[in-house]
């Protein structure tokens, strides 16, 4: 635990996302969104406006979660192997590949790596997936998923509104919704909503303004 006894101990602690993230597939595409603040120790925030709603591929994205440093560094490497891989197929990556090269970095790094992530996008095999790929390198396939510190405050909340078959701007809102939810409540998730919406004619980025989010009552 750190233990903040001068006014510059921060500047050496580990900079962690501590975020919340979220991803749902509906019919037709994928939903991939999260909040935006940085923090180091988890008591002083090193940023309002990290995106961590990365594009992997043309229709493949991922949210980070843990470790910002851990988290890039997989995010890089698995983005350099991929254009490679690319390359030499001459076809775009399959979703669950993407997620599969995540989860071997991580379990293959898991003594020296502390990060997460959320694997969503479209490809033309096995349409809209999601894939959670935990601390270790453990990999699930999930209709949708929540990680990152803010999540342990909407896991009611996602259970009770998640409706299998929602349609695109449903899925919209329920994750909007839910980040604001986690926003409003977790101190290390914060800033602004990154969304990426993905379908087969390509990939859309929102951004949504900490002030535009939606005003919800806990329940």
């Amino acid at each position: 635990k750190l233990k903040m006894n001068s006014n510059s101990e921060w500047r050496s602690a580990e900079v962690s996302t501590g975020t919340t993230i979220i991803a749902v597939k509906y019919k037709g595409g994928v939903v991939i969104g999260s909040d935006s603040r940085a923090s180091m120790g988890g008591v002083y925030v090193s940023s309002r406006v990290i995106n961590k709603v990365v594009r992997i591929h043309d229709q493949i994205f991922c949210c980070m979660s843990g470790s910002l440093a851990d988290a890039q560094a997989v995010t890089n490497a698995v983005i350099y192997r991929l254009n490679l891989h690319s390359m030499q197929m001459g076809e775009p990556p399959l979703v669950q590949s993407v997620a599969s090269i995540m989860r071997e970095f991580c379990y293959d790094n898991k003594e020296e790596l502390s990060a997460g992530f959320i694997v969503a996008g479209w490809d033309r095999r096995r349409g809209p997936q999601v894939f959670d790929v935990s601390l270790g390198g453990m990999i699930v396939e999930q209709d949708f998923t929540i990680g990152g510190s803010g999540s342990t405050y909407i896991y009611g909340y996602t259970d009770a509104k998640y409706t299998p078959g929602m349609t695109r701007d449903q899925c919209i809102t329920f994750t909007t919704n839910a980040l604001s939810l986690a926003m409003n409540r977790d101190n290390v998730s914060g800033g602004v909503v990154h969304l990426a919406v993905v379908d087969e004619s390509g990939a859309q980025r929102q951004l949504i303004p900490g002030n535009k989010l939606p005003v919800l009552q806990h329940s």
